[in-house]
């Protein structure tokens, strides 16, 4: 893991203003979400001021994404009758292509002068994810988690606390680029997410918290909300994060080792739940709020 010029933690395993987003109060409660990163409405069955809060990194509850597992409800009926992870994610992969008609693009309406806009797919985006968070398929993510989770961008190119200034403008032009002409992007990334959350449940019964590391260079950094000790802080982390499972493979990234009880429910995907189909380090792509931290020196 390693940090990008702007601060902004990214890895390789990897205020309100007129013309920003409509934000709901900006009064900060400890631990609370700030009124400046969340919006007042999402798609799950929380809002953003409970699942982006200290209170839900403590004690969390399963995210639904709005209509994700009624429309799609015989897939997650044939899953549960397959032992084998490597068969449940082909099984996944091969649903994602005929929901959105990924092999055939022209049943979706494309033709041959859309031809990179074809290619805009879930997978590309997880690529593009791990090649760089700042980049057009990081927008999107991003973009999607501010849609379907209420949880506003910190960071992307540039720190993100203006939201009439350059860099959230920038965040907007990169995002709707990479929605333009595609294929139903969000709602591929609503059935990622959730197949996500269906895989880590099997694997991990019973587990409600991940504990994942990521290498930082200034701690400083951090939207630090409160300092509970030299070493313990609670911060507002990006609405979407790279972390990894291996404390030393995080330490190749930075000077200190950033550890977070992370819960399950907020892994929106990790390498390991397509085996063999994107390469890249043993990465998990979280969604942001509000965490209490652990910082150590390597």
């Amino acid at each position: 893991m390693k940090e990008n010029a702007g601060g902004d933690p990214v890895s390789k395993t990897g205020a309100g203003h007129n013309n920003g987003p409509a934000f709901v109060g900006m009064t900060t409660r400890p631990g609370s979400l700030p009124g400046n990163a969340r919006l007042p409405i999402n798609r799950c069955n929380l809002p953003a001021s409970i699942l982006g809060s200290l209170s839900y990194q403590q004690h969390p509850v399963p995210l639904k994404l709005d209509g994700v597992e009624e429309l799609h409800h015989g897939l997650f009926e044939a899953l549960d009758a397959l032992p084998d992870p490597g068969q449940r994610a082909q099984l996944f992969m091969t649903h994602m292509a005929a929901a959105f008609s990924l092999d055939h693009p022209e049943e979706a309406g494309f033709s041959e002068t859309a031809h990179d806009r074809v290619r805009a797919t879930y997978l590309r985006l997880m690529r593009g994810w791990a090649f760089d968070p700042d980049g057009q398929e990081g927008a999107v993510l991003k973009g999607w988690v501010e849609s379907r989770f209420g949880l506003l961008p910190r960071h992307h190119g540039g720190a993100i606390r203006d939201f009439s200034g350059a860099t959230y403008r920038r965040y907007l032009e990169a995002r709707s680029r990479g929605l333009y002409g595609a294929n139903a992007l969000e709602a591929q990334l609503d059935l990622l997410y959730s197949y996500c959350q269906v895989e880590l449940a099997r694997q991990r019964p019973g587990q409600t918290h991940l504990t994942l590391y990521r290498g930082v260079n200034r701690v400083a950094d951090h939207e630090v909300l409160r300092e509970l000790s030299r070493n313990r802080r609670v911060v507002l982390l990006n609405s979407l994060n790279s972390f990894t499972p291996d404390r030393e493979r995080a330490g190749e990234f930075g000077d200190f080792i950033l550890e977070v009880q992370v819960p399950r429910s907020k892994v929106f995907f990790f390498h390991r739940l397509l085996p063999g189909v994107l390469r890249g380090e043993d990465e998990f792509v979280v969604i942001g709020g509000v965490a209490e931290v652990e910082y150590a020196t390597r």
